[in-house]
């Protein structure tokens, strides 16, 4: 019944109850024979029809036992099966067999014994004809339960190979992601780590020699052995969280990184990054304005990393241009800014790398904005405004 649908089971269980309560007590008052002891028959054997969900033999013995003394005494005809019928289907309904079938066998039996013995004005073969009737709607009870059983565990049956299914695809996809990442790591380390190392060694050897002999060590020779240096020791970290099995299946550090793997990529560090762009013969300047405090770990490493990646581009692409950086402490976000004089324009804007879109992934994750585009006057800025949340 849609109309019940949503309801607390035990309300439509009741509501149940007291339609066939009141069904069999309007056939009490209009059955001659029926008295005071048949109306509480009635009403107990249809009440415990509440309890058919939950208990399903009580209603199938009281209701049975209620609806003899009934049929007995005031022999109202088919109305009296009606709530042995409901019980019925509800014991097969939950796995009974034997007993819905013996209260079938003794609610027929005894209503058709006592009805061939007192019967006045019906012929035997009419009653047994009516005793016939309603064993097929018994045995139509039977079945419907039955099938309805069969159905609600075909359903659960679906329901546990659906979650089965789906719990294997997610350690499938768990296990191929943590073979990826194992690929990832062996694929660097075996070109990239070897590279670094060669540049790392070559460059100590460089530095080792123009030492010996009495020379003044190039600045940009300096910043080849420190930058190679902390790639080393970055490249390493990266690659110990790909081979991480926490990593792999997706927990994450108990550290609260985001994967980077890099503990000295803060903005602590912020002179040493600048220093080492200067030593390559790049104009830099540092301006840091607001009161400085701790930042969230994943804003300080992307605010590092921006800075990083703004740096490099400037050295790389714009020409011996010079640059400055500007860092805000504000109470509600940090905005880091890097601008540039060199050449690029508005007419003729530079193509975005993955250097910028990894920048601008870095500060999406973290809900911030990014702006970064030739200047009106000239030259490139980019500026990335980061959410701090309660500052620490």
């Amino acid at each position: 019944m849609t109309f019940l649908r949503g309801w607390h089971p035990l309300a439509v269980d009741s509501a149940l109850a007291a339609v066939v309560a009141v069904m069999l007590a309007a056939t009490v008052l209009v059955t001659p024979q029926a008295g005071a002891l048949d109306l509480a028959a009635v009403l107990v054997g249809s009440l415990s029809l509440v309890a058919w969900r939950r208990a399903p033999l009580v209603p199938l013995v009281v209701g049975t036992v209620s609806m003899l003394v009934f049929s007995v005494h005031a022999q109202p005809g088919p109305p009296a099966a009606f709530p042995v019928l409901m019980a019925v289907f509800a014991a097969v309904w939950a796995g009974h067999l034997l007993l819905p079938a013996l209260a079938s066998v003794v609610f027929l039996g005894v209503s058709l014994a006592i009805n061939l013995a007192t019967a006045t004005g019906q012929s035997p073969k009419d009653i047994v004809q009516g005793t016939t009737l309603l064993l097929g709607w018994f045995l139509a009870s039977g079945v419907t339960a039955t099938v309805a059983r069969q159905r609600q565990a075909y359903l659960e049956q679906v329901e546990q190979r659906a979650a089965e299914a789906e719990r294997t695809r997610e350690e499938v996809a768990r296990r191929r992601a943590g073979e990826e990442r194992l690929r990832i790591a062996r694929e660097l380390h075996d070109s990239l780590t070897h590279s670094i190392s060669v540049i790392k060694v070559q460059a100590g050897v460089a530095v080792h020699l123009a030492r010996k002999r009495g020379e003044d060590v190039p600045g940009a020779l300096l910043a080849i052995q420190e930058a190679s240096g902390d790639a080393m020791r970055e490249l390493r970290a990266t690659l110990e969280v790909l081979r991480d099995t926490d990593a792999a299946d997706g927990s994450g550090g108990s550290d609260g990184s985001d994967g980077s793997g890099a503990q000295d990529s803060r903005l602590d560090r912020l002179d040493d990054l600048v220093e080492r762009a200067r030593s390559t013969g790049l104009a830099a300047t540092v301006t840091i304005s607001g009161v400085r405090h701790e930042l969230p770990p994943e804003v300080d490493r992307a605010a590092y990393r921006i800075v990083q990646e703004a740096l490099t581009n400037v050295s790389r692409h714009a020409g011996g241009a010079a640059a400055s950086v500007r860092v805000d402490f504000g109470g509600d976000e940090l905005v880091v800014q890097v601008d540039d004089d060199g050449l690029a324009s508005r007419d003729a804007p530079p193509v975005p790398g993955v250097g910028l879109l990894g920048m601008r992934e870095r500060v999406t994750a973290l809900g911030g904005r990014l702006r970064a585009e030739p200047r009106p006057e000239g030259g490139f800025t980019v500026r990335a405004e980061l959410p701090l949340g309660e500052p620490t």
